[in-house]
């Protein structure tokens, strides 16, 4: 197993059952085995992890993750995000590194990943305390889509802010500026998850419907990192159909 600096990394994989958008999508069959199971083995496949974790309030997905030989954690309460229903699991757990894993993204990027990792190997002053990623957005329809969370960054690519409005606002058309979709992945010390998760909402990600504006409210320090891989995130039944395309039948 590739480890970092001899810290402990742990996947979590928060799931949900019920979706605004495309309720039980974890549980949809892709291919012959359902999305949350191909995720789940997807993470373990990376080797980058001391454990993975399936963290669940439903019994349907813990069932079908424990009866395939994998590890899950039923959730004790209600959470409004994942980070809380991930900060609950690892409490008590000995970790240094936690990784939030989409249980909607079956196509995990291995690279992706280790770039994350990366980032607290070249800190040990510990002055990070998440890293996230982001990928660059050309077409003018994606970057005004509110649905897509836009970041910037300062000259050391630490968050500055996350809006759904498009940021920075192009006062000029022709200004030149990348615009950089924010990819939902994090990489946590246990610490600043535990911070996110005894912290009150505050404005501004109330406003904005973005949990990881709470650490930069509380002064957190986020690291981004760039990455082109885009994924699949399957939101909609349409995503499925397009994933099923790219996974084998087994």
């Amino acid at each position: 197993m590739e480890n970092t600096n001899s810290l402990r990394i742990i996947a979590m994989i928060p799931a949900r059952f019920e979706a605004s958008r495309f309720p039980g999508k974890l549980m949809e069959d892709l291919n012959g085995k359902t999305v949350i199971r191909r995720t789940y083995e997807a993470a373990l496949k990376t080797n980058l992890f001391d454990e993975v974790y399936v963290v669940t309030d439903s019994d349907l997905i813990h069932n079908e993750i424990v009866n395939n030989n994998g590890k899950s954690i039923k959730s004790t309460k209600k959470h409004e995000c994942g980070s809380d229903r991930i900060a609950e699991a690892v409490m008590n757990m000995d970790v240094d590194i936690v990784v939030n894993v989409q249980g909607d993204e079956p196509l995990i990027d291995e690279e992706s990943l280790s770039k994350l990792l990366k980032v607290f190997k070249n800190d040990p002053g510990k002055s990070i305390d998440l890293a996230s990623l982001k990928t660059p957005m050309m077409d003018s329809d994606e970057i005004s889509n509110p649905n897509n969370v836009k970041v910037i960054t300062n000259k050391d690519n630490l968050a500055l802010y996350f809006s759904r409005f498009p940021l920075p606002y192009p006062r000029e058309t022709n200004s030149g500026v990348t615009y950089f979709k924010h990819i939902g992945v994090y990489a946590f010390r246990k610490k600043a998850l535990m911070d996110f998760y005894s912290l009150p909402m505050l404005e501004l990600e109330a406003t904005e419907k973005i949990e990881c504006i709470r650490y930069l409210e509380y002064g957190k320090s986020i690291k981004m990192v760039e990455t082109n891989f885009k994924g699949i995130g399957i939101d909609t039944p349409e995503d499925l159909v397009k994933a099923r395309k790219l996974f084998p039948t087994d």
